[in-house]
């Protein structure tokens, strides 16, 4: 089964059809408490370069919105990333993560392509449980996965001893909700009570 004959279904039949629980509830993930020094010039960036470009393509919005936040947060946790890097752990179950960023803990992001955040977060389910199957007893008992249109971002987090998935209820907008995100992918990739 490919990535988009798994997306075609609803991601709670997808993840029953692995053997995971399901479930649609407010996350309220934790945020990192310290400073983000970059912060507020990356989300001035962002909005003083809105207006002069066209977002019509998903490259635009990758690298536009989405990349810059990549990169900061790359700067505030110094973890190795991979950026389109394919998984294969069964013929059914391969994917390829648009952005996997490993430290302590690990974080999937998917770019939802053409603003589709239901295709999004069902891939973005796969990528998950693929990554969990496909991890050789590492020490992350979660991992973390968001989905962004570029202008607005969602979770899933997955545990990987209880095989359950949680989708989160949250919608991020990026311009709005710029700090509370940054605080939230920051603290998913450093922190250790997920």
């Amino acid at each position: 089964m490919t990535i988009q004959e798994l997306c075609d279904i609803e991601a709670q039949a997808l993840a029953k059809e692995f053997g995971y629980s399901f479930e649609r509830k407010w996350l309220n993930l934790p945020q990192y408490r310290g400073e983000l020094d970059r912060s507020p010039q990356t989300q001035e960036r962002i909005e003083e370069v809105l207006p002069h470009v066209s977002l019509t393509s998903d490259r635009a919005k990758r690298e536009i919105l989405v990349s810059p936040i990549i990169r900061d947060l790359i700067h505030y946790t110094k973890a190795n990333m991979r950026i389109e890097y394919p998984i294969q752990f069964t013929e059914e179950l391969q994917v390829v993560l648009d952005y996997f960023i490993k430290s302590h803990q690990c974080i999937v992001t998917t770019f939802a392509k053409e603003a589709d955040t239901n295709f999004g977060m069902t891939e973005l389910i796969a990528s998950l449980m693929a990554l969990d199957l496909w991890l050789e007893d590492p020490p992350q008992t979660h991992l973390i996965g968001a989905v962004t249109t570029g202008r607005t971002w969602e979770f899933a987090k997955l545990n990987r001893q209880s095989k359950h998935i949680e989708q989160g209820l949250e919608i991020y907008s990026l311009l709005k909700n710029f700090d509370t995100l940054m605080r939230i992918l920051v603290q998913a990739v450093t922190g250790e009570n997920q």
